[in-house]
């Protein structure tokens, strides 16, 4: 048996499935595409987590486009992040083009164009369904990690999380909690420090000024009502696909800790609300994250530790979790150590540096007697890569280097029409695209401070009416004395020495 033989014997052995499974090319060996040599990946396994990284123009983007076409036709409904802004095409069928044509004829399978299921969201001021989550939701421990607080301030956060809770005051958006962080140390300093224990105005201005930092990042718009639900996340369309959402991100690229919250809450809110899934056979949503050097490079080790344990875990509720990024050493390697999936475009090699990120990233890949994978990982053309991926008993398949299969979809973004005509349709939009702001902690403590100053305010009315009327009464007392002291003119005259003299003078010569 020849080289070749062996070759597509053990390609062909190791992604035979029983159950369902997607197809991302055919196997290469020594610069040629076997034909039917088919690289498959078990939908069993996607939950399994999964990376794909290459240099820029190698065709990152295409795969991920690839991938969610594949699962939202096996009904998994997926969300991508669009750093680059180039996803929305999704939603459109591909024109075709003769180098697609020509790369299926060496693949061995043929083009469909297709458009997809597609749902246009945003964090921002940009068009597009609006997904907000409120303050409350995050909870003290969450927000405090987000903040990247000492034990002390996370204490402070943990006490204003517990008054609200005590005396019914929403924390929905941002405003609310600087306002009560503001009411902890000035107008009610008395009431917390009574109910809580003193709080350090040192403590509080420096958890302020954490969140205007988010705030200058757009966080100010993230926080709010309507709360976003994720299980609207999940939706199947009419024909059985799941739907594909696609976050814009574009003018967020330089706000890493917006980014970094949202995903974090999301991961979070999805890991509680998710049930368990066990073992179905298929992945319930898959997330791919874009650009996934944001949220490593900007975590701090408390927000790393909460994005490693997610990872662990999450995967239990059915999500898989994907990381596109240009190098696979912009994961953390605990992260690195869970992933299943593995496609590896080109790399290149122009100084030591990249070397030796080469030869490291050759070792996370299966041993093989058919490639040097440092050599290969050099020499891949775009839209070429590296493929492991599990077997539906866990286990890496064999390495192949892959010739990718085209997307169905458009490779291009929406013009501005037909993006306003999707949003148009949009049902979601029409649920969490309306302003809400009912009245919560900031409006409440606002009231309350009026109250107590309307009612500050009455009693010191009081005080001074009361002083006004004793002032009164006093007056009119020294006035009565005034008066019944005073003698009459004429009794005055009659009871003076004089008079009295006068009289006594006549009296007594009359008796003589």
């Amino acid at each position: 048996m020849s080289r070749t033989d062996d070759f597509l014997k053990e390609i062909t052995e190791g992604n035979t499935n029983k159950g369902d499974y997607i197809t991302l090319g055919a196997a290469m060996l020594d610069g040629e595409t076997l034909a039917n040599a088919f690289v498959n990946v078990p939908l069993k396994t996607m939950n399994r987590h999964g990376l794909i990284a290459g240099a820029t123009g190698t065709g990152k983007t295409k795969t991920l486009q690839v991938l969610a076409e594949s699962l939202s036709e096996k009904g998994v409904p997926v969300l991508l992040m669009d750093i680059k802004g180039d996803l929305s095409g999704l939603a459109k069928p591909s024109p075709g083009h003769p180098k697609i044509d020509e790369r299926h004829k060496k693949i061995g399978l043929p083009f469909e164009p297709k458009s997809f299921p597609v749902e246009v969201m945003t964090l921002s001021e940009q068009d597009g369904v609006r997904l907000r989550a409120t303050v409350s939701e995050f909870g003290p421990v969450l927000l405090s990690r987000i903040l990247d607080l000492s034990n002390t301030q996370s204490g402070i956060v943990a006490v204003i999380f517990k008054y609200c809770d005590d005396n019914k005051l929403p924390l929905l958006d941002l405003k609310d909690f600087k306002k009560i962080l503001q009411y902890a140390t000035q107008e009610g300093k008395a009431e917390f420090t009574g109910a809580y224990g003193r709080i350090s105005t040192a403590s509080t201005g420096a958890i302020l000024r954490k969140i205007v930092e988010i705030e200058q990042q757009g966080g100010d718009l993230f926080f709010g009502e309507t709360s976003f639900e994720v299980d609207d996340l999940l939706r199947i369309d009419d024909n059985g696909r799941g739907y594909i959402n696609i976050i814009r991100l574009t003018d967020i690229q330089d706000k890493p800790k917006l980014f970094s919250t949202f995903m974090l809450s999301l991961l979070a809110e999805i890991y509680s609300t998710f049930p368990e899934q066990g073992d179905s056979g298929r992945p319930e949503l898959i997330l791919f994250i874009d650009e996934a050097h944001l949220i490593f490079n900007e975590a701090s080790k408390a927000l790393l530790s909460q994005i490693e344990s997610i990872v662990k875990l999450i995967r239990s509720k059915g999500v898989g979790l994907y990381f596109v990024t240009q190098n696979p050493t912009d994961v953390p390697e605990a992260v690195l150590g869970q992933l299943g999936l593995k496609v590896q475009h080109a790399l290149r090699a122009f100084t030591a540096k990249d070397r030796k990120a080469i030869k490291l990233t050759a070792q996370n890949y299966p041993d093989t007697d058919f490639y040097d994978t440092a050599e290969v990982l050099t020499s891949l053309g775009i839209g070429e890569a590296l493929v492991s991926a599990l077997d539906e008993k866990g286990k890496p398949t064999p390495l192949a280097a892959t010739m990718m299969r085209a997307p169905m979809s458009r490779m291009d973004i929406l013009t501005d029409l037909e993006l306003s005509g999707l949003l148009g349709k949009s049902k979601l939009a029409k649920k969490y695209n309306q302003d809400i702001d009912r009245d919560s902690a900031y409006e409440m403590l606002n009231k309350k401070i009026e109250a107590a100053e309307a009612e500050d305010a009455k009693e010191k009315a009081r005080l001074e009416k009361e002083k006004l009327e004793k002032a009164e009464r006093k007056q009119r007392t020294s006035r009565s004395r005034s008066r019944s002291t005073r003698q009459n003119p004429i009794v005055k005259v009659l009871t003076s020495p004089t008079v009295i003299r006068s009289v006594l003078g006549i009296l007594t010569k009359l008796f003589k």
